[in-house]
């Protein structure tokens, strides 16, 4: 039998003697099947998993989310990255509760309209809480295409992209659609690895082009390359006793909406001196004689674009009161965690904050 006609039942009869157990699958709520999916875009089942069983929790409907405050679901998420995922989630409940009263919608086209929902979650939430027939392209599913039926084609081009789709929905089982796009994600994440994967136990290996033309490592293939930026950032850690200065990210850039200590951006490294002379708040330091009391080593943080490079420059403040700028807010040590940071501060709250 040609390995396109039989590509379906064989994947099929893996998944039933392979299930993987998730929590998200004990249920066809499409509330709980969007925020697994959402969670999932950019974040490995392993990691994801504590964050789902966490918003669960803490917003159990679509009600409960669309009420909270944008604070409250940042917080929440605080660790987990991709930060818009959070805002977008936030912002997808309200648009549930105001255009569709609350109730999921169930029309594909309906979903595709929620704020970050794209092709891929739009497909896995219609699939797998409303048994509909739409094909998920996600990762797993890119290699294991790439690698069975030896396409070449760029995943991230527009020749690609239709390539893979058109044969995405070619094979996918329209009387099983969630079975099948659970058995193929599940099959590219436990069998079709990106690295080592386990070709001995494969059972697509006698017709898999990849492994019969020594390509596994070729295959899928990218057009584009990831060009990471590097960035300095300098933090004031400034405290007073029980009392320590934070501020809320704006504008469009990396962690909006979550807190920060006021932070100094530099083109390269500089000395906790310098970065407090070029700053904008030289004048509001010089104003009450502010004085440097010890500068953490530099911390280096990776994200999928960007390599922070972050130093931490601790100062004490004056008990008496002082102007500060309108952005910076005063806050007591003992409420620091009922703030959402970025990964990077939050780790370094717990060393240095008690």
């Amino acid at each position: 039998m040609h390995i396109k006609t039989s590509f379906s039942k064989k994947l099929l009869d893996w998944h039933a003697i392979n299930p993987r157990d998730l929590p998200w699958k004990e249920t066809r709520d499409p509330y709980k099947t969007w925020l697994s999916e959402i969670i999932l875009q950019q974040t490995k089942v392993e990691q994801g998993t504590p964050y789902y069983e966490k918003l669960v929790r803490l917003f159990p409907t679509v009600h409960h989310l669309a009420d909270a405050t944008e604070d409250e679901v940042m917080k929440a998420w605080q660790g987990l990255g991709y930060y818009t995922r959070a805002r977008n989630l936030h912002q997808a409940s309200k648009q549930i509760v105001n255009e569709f009263g609350g109730i999921f919608p169930s029309r594909h086209d309906q979903i595709l309209k929620l704020k970050g929902v794209g092709s891929y979650t739009a497909a896995a939430i219609a699939s797998f809480a409303f048994d509909q027939p739409h094909a998920v392209m996600d990762g797993n599913v890119f290699r294991v295409l790439a690698r069975t039926f030896g396409i070449d084609k760029p995943i991230d081009s527009i020749e690609g992209k239709k390539i893979f789709r058109n044969l995405a929905e070619d094979l996918l089982d329209k009387k099983n659609p969630a079975a099948y796009n659970q058995a193929i994600m599940n099959f590219g994440s436990a069998i079709c690895t990106p690295a080592n994967p386990l070709c001995h136990i494969c059972c697509f290996r006698k017709a898999c082009y990849a492994f019969n033309h020594q390509m596994i490592s070729q295959l899928p293939r990218k057009e584009k390359k990831i060009s990471v930026r590097s960035r300095w950032f300098n933090f004031l850690f400034l405290e007073d006793r029980d009392d320590i200065i934070i501020e809320k990210r704006t504008g469009k850039d990396i962690w909006k909406s979550l807190f920060q200590f006021p932070m100094i951006e530099t083109t390269g490294f500089a000395d906790a001196s310098d970065a407090m002379e070029n700053s904008p708040y030289k004048k509001v330091f010089s104003a009450i004689d502010l004085k440097i009391t010890g500068v953490s080593p530099i911390i280096e943080h990776r994200l999928t674009h960007q390599k922070i490079m972050a130093q931490f420059i601790h100062f004490s403040l004056p008990h008496e009161k002082i102007k500060l700028p309108l952005q910076w807010k005063i806050v007591k040590k003992s409420e620091i965690e009922n703030f959402g940071f970025p990964k990077l501060i939050a780790d370094y709250c717990k060393k240095f904050i008690h």
